[in-house]
């Protein structure tokens, strides 16, 4: 197994900045925002600054009573507390379990019942705007990162705890919990080992090993998902200058991009879409990007251009990962201004050499095609332990070796994996729904954001965002369809009123129903001719 020549100790999460301390103690964590749980702090901390913060708040939650092996959920404000505080925990011994600040309080009330009473860890904003008060019963013990309420114990009454050392469970315990997208219904809770995050660490660390300089890394990933700890590690224990996106507002990022040139700049798919425009912003913040990277879902080939092309660097290159919260990064390719995206279609890449192997399974018993596509499958040893309160759930999808993604593809006679459609979303005789989107993207600048939609009583709908919100140019929308598979009249959305998961991907199934059922920002629209 792969894990055998990793090391025998894994990423250790509890430790993570102490380290990075003890190595570039000076180095700079910079974030645009406020943390919550100490915003005296500033937005600018050393490493030391930011370890000595995780050892006083590992302290105070040992002081509440967790210990190690026991769950406390993070459910709270969005801000980078919500990553330190699971450092924290870890660094105790205990298992943090991290739920999105965007998930409703139904959703976070079905998710505890996974567990067997686990402390909570909220705010007060949360707890009197979206949590029921069942998650009293749900708990073991409930505490506040801020604000205060009566019934509970408020962090900031746990200070000058005092310091206890880190503890260090077995390389195999699980020492993470994060949950799934959730777009296709409720989240699952996956599983994560310090050995399962280090086989995760190995692929992605190639992003940072290309620099032979200590440049600034900037991230706007979900403070939320098992990506971020890994970037974390990778950045900081190489001692490059970390900036933290809580906001992707294309404005705010442009003025911390300008500040501090990044050279490497990691996020998600949608919101590298919403910054094509700081491609043309007179203030250049894209200019020092040496390295761009996304390991969620394919990008669209328009958006990989247009970044590319902001960049002022000599070879500046696009690093795309596509993974799951499952198995983490399972293949992998790049872009350069001499070979564009377009080249491959919807070629996502190949495995990575020794750490992870694909496989797409026939569903007809022929080879695997774009007419055609079959399972998408990955072996990884970066492969979650379970679904924390499902077993049986995981065990159904999981074999000895191979994960089914829930995808469908087909792999070229050079290995090249292409990514055609997810299983749920496929629309039979259409072809793929991901390719025409694509064509879509190209050929109209003026889109934000398109999806294809199944509509039961006719052909697919698309759902478009135009730039700024302005009324699509339905002539420019004729001519980009003329050769593309049948679609119905489009109807036109507020990109804001789309329903996203944490990772901003388009919750496909939910989307349909409200189409469907006839609402949304852009419903009066749909009538009108395409």
């Amino acid at each position: 197994m792969l894990l055998q020549r990793i090391g025998n100790r894994g990423i250790r999460l509890g430790t993570l900045f102490d380290r990075a301390a003890a190595r570039y103690p000076t180095n700079v964590l910079l974030l645009d925002h406020d943390l919550d749980i100490a915003p005296e702090r500033g937005r600018s901390l050393t490493m030391t600054d930011v370890a000595d913060l995780v050892g006083d708040f590992g302290s105070r939650l040992w002081r509440a009573g967790l210990r190690p092996g026991e769950h406390m959920v993070i459910y709270k404000s969005n801000a980078f507390d919500i990553t330190l505080l699971a450092i924290a925990a870890a660094r105790i011994g205990a298992v943090p379990i991290l739920l999105s600040p965007h998930l409703d309080g139904e959703t976070v009330t079905v998710l505890l019942r996974r567990v067997d009473r686990p402390y909570l860890l909220t705010d007060a904003a949360k707890l009197a705007g979206f949590l029921p008060d069942t998650v009293f019963a749900l708990s073991r013990r409930v505490l506040l990162a801020s604000g205060t309420d009566e019934r509970t114990t408020s962090l900031a009454e746990l200070a000058e705890a005092p310091r206890v050392p880190a503890l260090e469970l077995p390389p195999d315990h699980p020492t993470l919990v994060t949950h799934t997208s959730g777009t296709t219904g409720i989240p699952k809770l996956a599983v994560h080992t310090a050995f399962s995050l280090e086989a995760r660490y190995r692929p992605q660390a190639l992003a940072t090993a290309l620099m032979r300089r200590r440049e600034p890394v900037a991230i706007h990933v979900s403070f939320v998902h098992s990506r971020l700890f890994t970037a974390l590690a990778i950045s900081l224990l190489r001692g490059f200058p970390v900036a933290l996106l809580a906001d992707a507002d294309p404005q705010r990022a442009s003025r911390l991009f300008a500040r501090v040139r990044p050279a490497v700049l990691e996020a998600h798919p949608n919101t590298y879409l919403s910054w094509e425009q700081l491609a043309s912003d007179p203030l250049e913040p894209l200019s020092n990007v040496k390295f761009f990277s996304s390991t969620f879902d394919a990008l669209h080939p328009r958006t990989v251009r247009t970044l590319i092309g902001a960049s002022r660097r000599w070879f500046p290159r696009f690093g795309q990962i596509y993974g799951q919260s499952e198995v983490g990064p399972s293949v992998a390719r790049s872009y350069g201004r001499r070979r564009p995206p377009e080249a491959d279609g919807r070629c996502v890449g190949i495995p990575f050499p020794g750490m992870t192997g694909v496989r797409v399974v026939s569903r007809d018993g022929k080879r695997p095609t774009s007419s055609s596509p079959g399972y998408i499958e990955v072996s990884s040893d970066g492969r979650i332990r379970t679904y924390l309160g499902e077993q049986g759930r995981f065990e159904r999808q999981a074999g000895e070796r191979w994960w089914r993604m829930g995808d469908l593809g087909y792999r070229t006679r050079f290995g090249c994996l292409h990514l055609m459609d997810r299983e749920v979303d496929e629309i039979p005789g259409f072809g793929s729904t991901l390719s025409v989107e694509d064509r879509l993207f190209s050929r109209l600048a003026e889109l934000s954001e398109v999806v294809v939609i199944p509509m039961g009583d006719g052909p697919p709908r698309p759902v478009v965002c135009v730039k700024d919100d302005r009324p699509l140019d339905r002539a420019a929308w004729r001519a980009a369809v003329a050769d593309l598979p049948e679609m119905a009249a489009p109807v036109q959305w507020r990109q804001a009123d789309l329903p996203q998961t944490a990772t901003t991907k388009i919750k496909r199934l939910e989307l349909a129903r409200l189409v469907g059922a006839g609402e949304g920002a852009g419903d009066e629209r749909a009538g009108e001719p395409a």
